[in-house]
């Protein structure tokens, strides 16, 4: 039988290596366009649906943000070492991005807030909540709905979600979706994006 392993976390990265240094890439810097594939498209149809249930406005979604989001999970499937002190919201070295290893001392949030800024136009923080699981699921829906459920029972990320605790005076004005086969992590912020929104992966 397959082990699952579930892991959710929040933003706030002290600045230390990640993994091993990657080549630069072209295409991490964003390209004025993106799309969503089947499983970003449908996470971020479920958490507006839940924000509609909760009395909360949907968040527009935003094409500078889920490139953000998607170069993260394609850094992440590379890089990621399950039981390694860095988590999720850490990035691997790289040109086109600063390195960082997110452990519990949260000592350099900046890391983290900045990475829009220095993969696209948009000028406002980010800031992250992530998923990972190795479980095989049928489809991108179960992958989404164990996503979404996991979030719901982690006070922190539900406060994210539903600008409540810390987050209750933050307006989410934008909001970015990055999803591969094992991980899926959610970018919201403050700002509009002037890129508007991703086009949908045909």
């Amino acid at each position: 039988m397959q082990i699952l392993r579930l892991f959710l976390f929040l933003t706030f990265l002290p600045e230390i290596i990640f993994g091993q240094a990657s080549a630069p890439e072209e295409s991490a810097i964003f390209p004025g366009t993106h799309c969503l594939n089947k499983t970003e498209e449908t996470m971020a149809a479920s958490l507006n649906q839940y924000r509609r249930r909760k009395g909360l406005k949907p968040v527009p979604l935003s094409a500078s943000l889920s490139w953000v989001a998607r170069k993260h999970v394609e850094d992440l499937a590379v890089h990621y070492e399950y039981g390694s002190e860095c988590n999720l919201h850490s990035w691997s070295q790289n040109e086109a991005w600063t390195s960082c290893c997110y452990d519990n001392g949260h000592k350099d949030a900046e890391c983290m807030w900045d990475k829009p800024r220095e993969l696209t136009s948009y000028t406002g923080d980010g800031y992250e909540i992530a998923f990972f699981s190795t479980h095989d699921y049928e489809n991108a829906l179960s992958f989404v709905n164990d996503a979404l459920e996991g979030w719901k029972t982690s006070p922190g990320h539900h406060d994210v979600i539903l600008n409540r605790g810390k987050w209750r005076t933050a307006e989410w004005n934008a909001m970015g979706i990055g999803a591969n086969d094992e991980f899926i992590v959610v970018w919201f912020g403050e700002k509009k994006d002037s890129a508007g929104p991703p086009e949908i992966c045909r």
